[in-house]
């Protein structure tokens, strides 16, 4: 009974020198321990033992120690008199900026780059990890030394801030800013890291991910030392406004672009292309509200902000859907039955949701539908516009004239070329299986066969001499487009343009096979077998 006892003993008085409270801290520790991303643990560990965090973090602290002593000495003896803080604290931005935005993206990349490349991400795609935890997992990873970074330079930063010179909102805008912009290009370089499959294209990405990183670097110092040295210019709404529309559009666009690399890491037999169709629904409608939320603001000034942020908006929602567009209608048109056992089986939700699943029928039809859902938008905000500030925005039949043909060319050029790319991609298809990104190829390619054909035949036709715009060009999307604005552009042709391309998308459905794939049914032993693993 005393051996029995003394294990009771023991517990009893280590949980009266410990306290109950730090027993629950530990089993609660513990278990969140044991449900963190395996990932996260792995890359954790390696990424504080490695030898690039080591002297990165060494530099930095050395760098930051350096910039204290010597930068106090350089404003002796005005910092007890004079505002400082300006000097100061640009000299910690650099020293931050420098790991944050560019070492520790870098890292990530070459990371994820370094998995594909040895092969562990074959061994990892056959355990219970997916995807997304891989890739959440390289993200947590990059995060928590941005994190310790952080920690790091905040002494310094406090230590600036006493010295007068720059208000504490700013501090935390500057501070804000770092992070959202490190993040953002973590995701960036994430995103770039599985592109390529050869050697050759490995170092282009490499390349491109530097560039994107120094150009980052310098805008995002640039607007930092700005505010640094000048202030903050914006008024309280634009700064609201500011902060909501960074806020929502780094998370739209993070949460793209992981999707597209978790994509990238899935297996082909997988459904890739619904989370991605979604995620790209959802930047859309948080850039349109964003869009309409600016639409509200006039300012004491009637600025016309709010039909800037508007035509910024459409144009960038225009270069997004014309190059996703053409990916989606490039897509191979083979759906496995692992997939087809996932697709929605009422009438109704195969009407709705249908167009998300994998295919060229469905991603041409989904691309159509979101296309004329913006053309609508654009057309409606526009009145809008012009009945709410009219006054600063000029004649409003003019605007009409221009912006109205402008945007009904860009929509019938666009499902005119994406029906002619998904076309071009299922020839190739016949002997060779291409990657969904030949379809940016070949609408490159359709675009410029429309443009420059008619132009070389009718410059043939004129002894090649100069001529004016014509009837003639009307497949000439660049030069039609061009002459919106001008006298010899005949109104009503824009129509004519949306009707053919109605034709050819029309005839391009009624072609296709298989429109609405079915759902088969999930035979027994998937079944058992799921049920082995709780799913």
């Amino acid at each position: 009974m005393a051996t029995a006892a003394a294990p009771n003993e023991t517990t009893t008085t280590t949980t009266e020198q410990t306290g109950p409270w730090m027993c629950w801290v530990d089993d609660w520790s513990e278990r969140i321990g044991d449900r963190l991303n395996p990932i996260l643990v792995k890359e954790t560990r390696q990424a504080l033992k490695s030898r690039q965090f080591v002297i990165t973090f060494g530099v930095l602290l050395v760098a930051a120690l350096g910039w204290t002593v010597i930068g106090s000495l350089m404003l002796m003896p005005q910092i007890y008199t004079q505002p400082s803080a300006q000097r100061m604290l640009t000299g910690y931005y650099i020293t931050l900026a420098i790991p944050m935005l560019l070492v520790v993206p870098l890292a990530a990349y070459r990371s994820l780059e370094g998995e594909i490349d040895d092969g562990t991400l074959e061994l990892l795609s056959i355990t219970s990890l997916g995807p997304w935890q891989i890739v959440l997992g390289k993200l947590a990873s990059a995060s928590l030394q941005m994190v310790l970074y952080l920690v790091t330079l905040f002494p310094c930063v406090a230590y600036a801030y006493t010295l007068r010179g720059v208000d504490l909102p700013t501090t935390f805008l500057i501070v804000a800013m770092l992070i959202v912009g490190a993040l953002l290009l973590t995701v960036v370089a994430l995103f770039f890291a599985p592109l390529a499959r050869s050697r050759t294209g490995r170092i282009a990405t490499l390349l491109m991910v530097m560039l994107i990183l120094l150009f980052a670097q310098y805008f995002v110092g640039a607007g930092v030392i700005g505010l640094i040295w000048y202030g903050n210019p914006m008024e309280t709404q634009w700064m609201v406004y500011s902060i909501i529309a960074v806020s929502f559009l780094a998370l739209s666009l993070g949460h793209l672009l992981l999707t597209a690399t978790a994509a990238q890491l899935t297996p082909e037999s997988e459904n890739r292309s619904t989370p991605l169709r979604l995620s790209l629904l959802a930047l859309t409608a948080i850039v349109v509200g964003l869009s309409f939320y600016a639409m509200q603001f006039e300012g004491d000034r009637r600025d016309p902000f709010g039909a800037i942020v508007f035509m910024m908006s459409n144009f960038s929602l225009a270069v997004l859907w014309t190059v996703c567009g053409s990916m989606m209608v490039a897509e191979s048109p083979v759906m496995t039955p692992r997939i087809r056992r996932e697709l929605p089986s009422s009438f109704f939700a195969r009407m709705m949701l249908t167009w998300v699943t994998p295919g060229p029928a469905t991603g041409l039809v989904f691309v159509v539908a979101v296309v004329i859902g913006l053309l609508t938008w654009a057309i409606w905000g526009l009145e809008y516009l012009i009945g709410t500030q009219g006054a600063m925005m000029g004649p409003a039949g003019q605007i009409r004239a221009v912006y109205y043909p402008f945007a009904i060319l860009w929509a019938s050029y666009l499902i005119a070329f994406l029906v002619c790319v998904r076309g071009i991609v299922a020839l190739l298809r016949i002997n060779n299986n291409p990657r969904a990104e030949i379809g940016v190829a070949a609408l490159i390619a359709v675009a410029v066969i429309f443009a420059l054909v008619p132009y070389s035949m009718q410059l043939h036709w004129n002894d090649y001499r100069q001529f004016d715009y014509s009837r003639w060009q009307i497949t000439n999307w660049a030069w039609t487009m061009g002459e919106v604005s001008g006298s010899r552009f005949n109104s009503g042709d824009e129509y004519w343009v949306a009707a053919v391309a109605a034709t050819m998308f029309a005839i391009c459905l009624m072609t296709t096979r298989v429109v609405l794939p079915r759902k088969i049914a999930t035979p027994k032993r998937v079944e058992e077998e799921r049920a082995k693993l709780g799913k």
